[in-house]
């Protein structure tokens, strides 16, 4: 009599049995669902058969010393099929289904532990049962490591010095509670670096990448460590320097260097000085674009966007300046509205000069922000005396080019520059860009006096046109000034002389059509030599983009006598219908802000002067055009838009 012991699938009690010479044997398999018998299945096989069963699926008898051991059953084998769970892992326990009435006439039948018991047995024959097994262990071994991390309460991070790749849990313990709290601002923060970035193995890298950035926010400080960072920052020559400089810095933060040295004020020193040295060598935009998109530089940015509410007046400021000449009117929209939104906060801190920079970064890159222009309008109003010619010039050129209103702006410039004594003209050969605010007794009882360049005030000029403001006192006072400074020679030869004609004539056929009741206008020598500046080839070289083109073409197919690029004063009309005075526009992007897709300062003053003109004006946006689909739609619209001016 021998004991033959059977691995239940996956149960750890064996059954045993007696096999005696002349008697058949019996024995029960349980059907494991989860480990759990439900029903057992009875075999009857006789004992001149049992030689034949060497093996029994992966079941395998051996005798020694004329005695029969246990069978020997590989784990992998068992869980090949299906026998048992995975390894290293616990039983999950399950409902107990119902049994189908359909299926009580196959309770004695398995084909699929079947199927895997003939795919086992080719294995072996083919020799390739080690393979398996390494397989079925490897996967094993995997899972069991998951489940053990995941019972971990510290978490480790894994720092990969190359990719900034670490293996994390989707849950993170913080000791500080500010920091926890901190973590949703981190996440939109991550958000911002678009740019198809963080596509690829986002699941993988975005919590990775919040607790990164984490690393360098409510960390103590060591001022020796600040001081040499910013040193280092600053006497770097070049944008590639400055950031070899900081990613270096930031790696080693992440490797575990505490306190951090990178504060909010190395942070905007870095991105401040990168933008500088672009300046500095005239970097071309293609190459700014490929700089803005490498790793270390999102990081940089990232981790800036991230430690916004830290930074000064001042750091803000410079950080809104130079992502716009980093990035231009391309990239950094997301970050763009992250600014805005800090700068709400602490716009009572601004001075003049971070009032002007602030504003015009979002107008150089076209982005519209009506709720920090009204706070910058109203902080603009308080301290308006500080402000120097320059400054005045920026602000109001980028409230004009956004078309944001600036209502407590021009009131406070109406107030405190009353009189045409205050206004004086200099030579723009004067050293001085800026131009200068003269204070004639520091008590404040003597009116303040600016002294402006002839650009600047080409350009006051032109941002009183474009917000319709014309019949303001201030306006009055700068349009004198630019009137007695007509000794001073204009030319053709040279950009700034281009610009500041081009600006004035705009600004000279506004007063002449829309507010002509003013007698404003230029004397008639003065003018024609502007008009002959503002007329070269260089300043008027138009360029027909491909959507002008094709909305030109599609306009034929309405049988109308349409003239393309039709001149109209200091205007040219994309479209026009003489005959009946229809002006039809074709704006491009351009001719919009980039993330509301308002109309820009300049597209607002020329369909105004063209409507003051007594033109009826149409306008196809790009943004309308590009939902049609196809010319047969694209026609359709032409037709609809235009169905109330021509029969």
């Amino acid at each position: 009599m021998e004991v033959l012991s059977s691995a239940l699938l996956g149960e750890a009690c064996l059954k045993p049995f007696i096999i005696n010479d002349k008697s058949s044997l019996k024995f029960s398999l349980g059907r494991i669902t989860n480990g759990v018998l439900e029903r057992k299945l009875e075999f009857r096989c006789f004992l001149r058969n049992c030689e034949n069963y060497g093996k029994i699926g992966s079941f395998s008898v051996k005798a020694v010393d004329g005695k029969q051991q246990e069978p020997q059953v590989d784990d992998w084998k068992l869980e090949f099929l299906g026998k048992r769970r995975p390894l290293s892992s616990d039983p999950i326990k399950k409902k107990k289904l119902e049994k189908s009435r359909l299926l009580a006439d196959t309770d004695g039948m398995d084909w699929c532990v079947r199927a895997r018991k003939v795919a086992l047995k080719s294995i072996d024959d083919r020799g390739m049962t080690r393979v398996m097994e390494n397989m079925v262990s490897r996967k094993a071994k995997k899972k069991s490591k998951n489940k053990k991390n995941k019972s971990i309460v510290d978490k480790k991070v894994k720092v990969d010095d190359e990719d900034f790749d670490f293996d994390t849990d989707d849950e993170i313990e913080m000791d500080n509670i500010s920091r926890l709290d901190n973590m949703d601002h981190i996440r939109k923060a991550v958000g911002m670096l678009g740019d198809g970035m963080f596509e690829e193995k986002k699941k993988e890298t975005m919590e990775t990448f919040v607790q990164r950035l984490s690393q360098f926010s409510g960390q103590p400080s060591d001022r020796r460590k600040e001081v040499n960072l910013n040193r280092m920052i600053v006497d770097a020559q070049t944008a590639e320097e400055v950031l070899e400089v900081v990613s270096e810095m930031i790696v080693s933060v992440g490797k575990g260097l505490s306190p951090s040295p990178v504060t909010p004020l190395n942070l905007a020193t870095a991105i401040h000085r990168i933008a500088k040295n672009m300046e500095k060598v005239s970097m071309m935009e293609t190459r700014r674009l490929a700089f803005a998109r490498q790793r270390d530089m999102s990081m940089l940015v990232g981790i800036a966007m991230t430690a916004l509410p830290e930074f000064s007046a001042q750091g803000i400021s410079n950080i809104a300046w130079a992502l716009s000449k980093i990035g231009g009117d391309l990239l950094y929209m997301t970050e763009m509205d992250r600014v805005a939104e800090i700068a709400m906060t602490k716009v009572d801190e601004f001075n003049s000069q971070n009032v002007a920079n602030v504003a015009g970064a979002f107008a150089s890159m076209r982005h519209s922000a009506p709720d920090l222009f009204v706070e910058l309008s109203k902080r603009a109003s308080e301290i308006i005396h500080t402000f120097c010619p320059q400054e005045l010039a920026q602000l109001l050129w980028a409230f004009a080019f956004l078309n944001e209103p600036a209502n407590c702006l021009l009131d406070a410039l109406d107030n405190v520059f009353k009189d045409q004594n205050q206004f004086q003209c200099r030579s723009n050969k004067d050293s001085s860009s800026d131009g200068e605010i003269i204070v004639a007794d520091s008590e404040g009882l003597d009116p303040v006096i600016l002294r402006f360049n002839r650009d600047q005030l080409g350009n006051i000029a032109w941002s009183y046109a474009a917000l319709g403001e014309m019949n303001r006192n201030f306006f009055f006072n700068v349009w004198k000034t630019l009137q007695n400074c007509e000794e001073e020679r204009i030319t053709d030869q040279y950009r700034e002389d281009v610009m500041f004609a081009s600006q004035v004539y705009l600004a000279n056929h506004c007063l002449k059509v829309e507010y002509s009741h003013l007698q404003l206008a230029l004397r008639s020598d003065v003018e024609e030599i502007i008009a002959r500046a503002g007329r070269t080839r260089r300043f008027n070289q138009k360029v027909t983009s491909s959507f002008q083109k094709e909305v030109a073409r599609l306009l034929y197919s309405t049988g109308l006598e349409w003239v393309r690029e039709y001149a109209l004063d200091a205007y040219t009309i994309d479209a026009a219908l003489i005959d009946k005075k229809v002006a039809l526009e074709i704006d491009g992007p351009t001719h919009f802000s980039r993330n509301l897709g308002v109309p820009l300062g300049h597209t607002v003053l020329k369909r105004r002067y063209i409507s003051a003109s007594g033109w009826d004006i149409v306008s196809v946006s790009h943004q309308e055009w590009q939902k049609l689909e196809g010319s047969v739609e694209q026609e359709e619209h032409l037709r609809q838009i235009l169905k109330d001016y021509v029969g």
